[in-house]
């Protein structure tokens, strides 16, 4: 099945801030630009933000929900969300580049831990709410990609699937819909740990494909 790659104005938290800290959003004209911590651009008007209405994503689509109405939403959407990276980072295992592998298997590892301790919140929290999530891939298909395509195809789009993850995250944690502690400390942890990882993907695209500007 043909994935589609993020298209859409994102935002990322910055590492280590709080609930109320300010987060940044990459804008047409290919630099970061400010936002409040509500998720929402300074000087924004209606709710909109860039390709964001409504509460999803331009691009994503109806299985792309950034702004959780719920603590049990947010851990079904993370649970797909963590889901669908899991494969993808699979994929790097025929990289040629050993960062490649090594990351991907960071990805694998760290997330299916997240994944686990999630599903175990949702039976133990939420045991007579849905888990299933309508949810849309972001991720293009990379099975039949290898060298520079796999590797390149790979950080573009996992650049914009982390950005999902980490305004989902900062979304959450500023909205006050936390309902346990360990999901705060989890979101807060998703948040931090992505928006590191994004700045290093962004790093490998530009040190090895000079790809300063993302395509969407």
């Amino acid at each position: 099945m043909r994935r589609t790659i993020v298209a859409a104005v994102a935002a990322a938290a910055l590492v280590g801030a709080g609930a109320g800290a300010a987060v940044t959003a990459n804008s047409d004209d290919g630099w970061w630009h400010p936002m409040m911590a509500d998720g929402q651009p300074r000087g924004d008007v209606g709710g909109h933000m860039g390709g964001f209405s409504g509460g999803h994503m331009g691009g994503f689509g109806a299985g792309h929900h950034v702004f959780a109405a719920s603590e049990q939403e947010y851990l079904a959407e993370m649970v797909a969300h963590h889901e669908e990276a899991i494969d993808a980072a699979r994929e790097l295992s025929r990289s040629d580049r050993a960062t490649m592998r090594d990351f991907g298997e960071q990805i694998i590892e760290s997330q299916s831990a997240q994944v686990t301790q999630m599903r175990a919140w949702l039976a133990e929290w939420y045991p007579d709410e849905a888990v299933d999530v309508d949810y849309e891939p972001m991720m293009r298909d990379l099975s039949g990609l290898s060298g520079d395509r796999l590797d390149r195809t790979f950080l573009e789009d996992m650049v914009g699937h982390h950005m999902a993850a980490v305004m989902m995250s900062q979304h959450l944690l500023a909205s006050r819909l936390v309902e346990h502690d360990e999901v705060a400390e989890l979101a807060d942890d998703i948040r931090d740990e992505q928006h590191a990882e994004i700045f290093r993907m962004r790093t490998w695209l530009r040190d090895w494909f000079d790809v300063y500007r993302m395509p969407w």
